[in-house]
């Protein structure tokens, strides 16, 4: 039988330190690797937080900017207050109730792209 394991998707990104700064730094994503073809070559990298995985591409061609992800978390409210623990200028996220019944925290990167982290409730 063939079995799947969950996609990972590509966030097209424009500047390495600026994403940098908002995963690794703010968001608490680790940064797994990196890859260069040359030291003036556009960077590509993993990040991962638990169970999601994430590529950064700054590499044209590779994907297009301002996409949405939604990535289900145990406590959006926990998250809410670990981001609101490290400030961001240009970040103030809230808790808002979805429609389908879930908690969510919503944020977007410094490229337009756009993360829900949402925590569904028991019906």
């Amino acid at each position: 039988m063939i079995s799947f394991c969950a996609p990972i998707p590509i966030l097209r990104i424009f500047d390495y330190r600026l994403a940098r700064a908002f995963y690794a730094d703010w968001l608490g994503f680790r940064i797994d690797w990196e890859h260069r073809f040359s030291d003036d070559a556009p960077r590509y990298l993993q990040v991962a937080r638990g169970a999601t995985v994430l590529h950064l591409s700054e590499h044209y061609g590779d994907c297009t900017p301002g996409v949405r992800l939604v990535v289900i978390v145990s406590d959006a409210e926990g998250l809410l207050a670990e981001l609101r623990s490290r400030p961001n200028p240009n970040m103030n996220p809230g808790l808002e109730m979805a429609p389908w019944n879930a908690k969510v925290v919503e944020v977007t990167d410094p490229f337009g792209n756009r993360l829900t982290f949402t925590q569904p409730l028991a019906s």
